[in-house]
């Protein structure tokens, strides 16, 4: 399975210790030169990065068509424009993005997304976490992912809890 990331899903599973359910699930997930540039950013929030940067599993991988991710910049920041184009170039199976913005873009484009909430319930049904809920009070009360509560509702009925 062919899979490119944004920052977000990669940076709220690392600020909860979770990185690993994306080489569980994916086995290798590829990042674009500036989605890699903006997770470094985490050190300046007391990360530290040695398991990111170490990861052989995360792959950088810089997009081709620098004008369509200059294009997308003009919407997207440039992590997500990158990604994006990335994703298309190598006709990813999926894109791992959380920004609606960036999210309705690739949609737009015939990428396929999924966010880290669609992680955390693919993790839960491939038996490698026990639960969603804890997770989720982590990414938001940890990582500041912004969850609202009807959202949270509904991924905890399609989990189970």
């Amino acid at each position: 399975m062919l899979v490119v990331s944004d920052t977000s899903p990669i940076s709220t599973l690392y600020a909860v210790g979770k990185m690993n359910l994306l080489r569980d699930l994916f086995g290798e997930v590829i990042i674009p030169a500036k989605v890699f540039a903006e997770l470094s950013r985490l050190k300046e929030f007391g990360y530290d990065l040695a398991e990111l940067e170490g990861a052989p599993w995360l792959v950088v991988r810089p997009a081709r068509d620098s004008t369509a991710v200059k294009d997308l910049s003009k919407q997207l920041d440039p992590g997500e424009s990158e990604a994006i184009v990335l994703a298309q170039e190598l006709e990813a199976d999926f894109l791992l993005i959380d920004e609606r913005r960036g999210w309705k873009i690739a949609n737009a484009l015939g990428i396929k997304t999924v966010g880290v909430l669609g992680v955390l319930l693919e993790a839960k049904k491939k038996k490698l976490i026990p639960a969603v809920a804890p997770l989720l009070d982590e990414i938001q009360n940890v990582a500041g992912f912004y969850l609202g509560e009807s959202l949270r509702r509904e991924v905890l009925l399609l989990a189970g809890e």
